[in-house]
């Protein structure tokens, strides 16, 4: 068996944040030959359940910015999926509790030594720039969102997360959707999915 598939099968069988309430059920994609990286957040209690990144109404979202049906999606080859926590944090006040800080640090870079063809790096959220872009991100998502093109050479893209809870800041932002999303569109139409 190769290393990937070695480690994704020791990522799927990670216990090591077992105090959350749905249990264990680490949700990651990926393979070897695999263009586009995308880094959200932590899977929602759909995707826990199914055991399917992004497979809930923000992947719908996301899949429509993207421009990629789902075959090209799901597909391990094309699009390497890596949450920066793995498994369902649980519910909290309004929304999803943030993902645990143990996944990241302990996967990422780990992943990222078996995936030698990422392209591009998109960054779901806050948690995804936090972790990736450190003190490069700007205070506030919008701004960092706004700034892509100065992490663009970097490899990465900055996207804010899909969420319908997301919706008024993607009311708020018109811009984003008129003309980023065209640009996120040409970016990985240029990887050749």
């Amino acid at each position: 068996m190769c290393e990937l598939a070695n480690l994704l099968a020791e990522i799927r069988a990670c216990t090591g944040c077992g105090d959350l309430p749905c249990g264990p059920r680490p949700v990651v994609q990926a393979g070897e030959a695999a263009r586009l990286l995308i880094v959200g957040q932590a899977p929602g209690r759909k995707v826990h359940e199914t055991g399917i990144p992004w497979n809930d109404a923000s992947g719908d979202r996301l899949r429509n910015w993207l421009g990629l049906t789902a075959a090209q999606f799901y597909d391990p080859a094309r699009v390497a999926i890596l949450p920066i926590g793995f498994r369902y944090p649980g519910k909290g006040r309004s929304g999803d509790n943030p993902p645990r800080r143990e996944c990241a640090p302990r996967w990422h870079d780990r992943m990222a030594a078996q995936l030698p063809a990422i392209g591009l790096t998109l960054l779901i959220g806050s948690y995804a720039q936090a972790h990736y872009l450190r003190d490069g991100r700007k205070a506030r998502l919008e701004d960092t969102v706004r700034a892509w093109r100065d992490y663009l050479p970097l490899g990465f893209l900055p996207l804010p997360h899909p969420s319908p809870r997301n919706q008024p800041w993607l009311v708020r932002n018109r811009w984003f959707e008129a003309e980023l999303v065209p640009e996120v569109r040409a970016a990985i139409g240029a990887l050749a999915l």
